[in-house]
C-alpha cells in the first residue's frame, strides 16, 4: 500500500491498496489485486473499507507525504513499474491482522468449551519506524452478527493478543462463531475487522 509524493504536474498522490489483503491474510497467501486511489497531497486522516468473502475491514489512519528516504529500494512503486513515475512512495501504516484459530483438522472447535484465538497485528514492510499495536478488543457473535458480546483479550507481546472465547452449545451457534476485532496502535491508527463465521463447532 503506497502513497506517492505529488510531482510538479500533479497535486494529488496515488494511493495503492492491496484490495485482497483481508482474505489473503486469513488464508496465509501472499500477493493480490492492486487498486489505485487518488488522495489529496496534504497530510490528513483517512478511512478505508474493504470487504472480501464477507470479511469486512475498516481502517482509520493518518497519511503523510512520502520522502525518498522512505521509498523501498527492493519494492518499487507501482507507478514506477506501470507508468515510469519515479516519485517516492511508501507503505501506508495500516494494521493487518493474522489469526491462529487453533482448530481441529476439520476446522472446528469443541462446543461448550473455552477456546483461545491468537491475533497478531502487522504492517507492510517500511523503511520508516513502524508503530506498535497497543490495544486490542474482541467481540463474538453466535447468531450470524445480530448480537455481539465482549470476549476477554490479553496482550502476549510482539503485537500479539490472545482472545478467550466461551463457545456455546452447538445448537446455540448454528451459524458458527463470529469474531469482531478492533485494534489501535501507538500512532492512533485503528482497524476493525468483522468475520461473520470464524469457525464452526463440533
Amino acid at each position: 500500500m503506497n502513497t506517492r509524493v505529488p510531482s510538479a504536474r500533479r497535486r494529488r498522490g496515488a494511493f495503492m491498496v492491496l484490495a485482497a489483503a483481508v482474505a489473503l491474510a486469513l488464508s496465509g497467501c501472499k500477493g493480490g489485486d492492486l487498486v489505485s486511489y487518488d488522495l489529496p497531497a496534504k497530510s490528513a486522516r483517512y478511512t478505508f473499507e474493504a470487504k472480501t468473502n464477507d470479511v469486512n475491514t475498516v481502517w482509520e489512519y493518518t497519511s503523510a507525504k512520502a520522502t525518498r528516504e522512505e521509498a523501498p529500494e527492493l519494492s518499487p512503486c507501482m507507478g514506477e513499474v506501470l507508468a515510469g513515475d519515479t516519485a517516492p512512495c511508501r507503505p501506508e501504516p495500516l494494521i493487518f491482522l493474522r489469526y491462529d484459530f487453533d482448530l481441529a483438522l476439520d476446522n472446528t472447535a469443541e462446543a461448550g468449551k473455552t477456546h483461545e484465538v491468537t491475533v497478531t497485528g502487522y504492517y507492510q514492510e517500511s523503511l520508516a519506524a513502524l508503530p506498535k499495536v497497543t490495544s486490542m478488543k474482541a467481540e463474538t457473535t453466535f447468531d450470524g452478527g445480530r448480537t455481539w458480546r465482549p470476549a476477554t483479550t490479553r496482550a502476549t507481546g510482539g503485537n500479539t493478543f490472545t482472545t478467550t472465547v466461551k463457545n456455546p452449545r452447538r445448537d446455540q451457534a448454528a451459524k458458527g462463531v463470529g469474531l469482531r476485532i478492533s485494534a489501535t496502535d501507538s500512532k492512533g491508527n485503528t482497524v476493525r475487522q468483522t468475520i461473520p463465521t470464524a469457525y464452526t463447532l463440533r
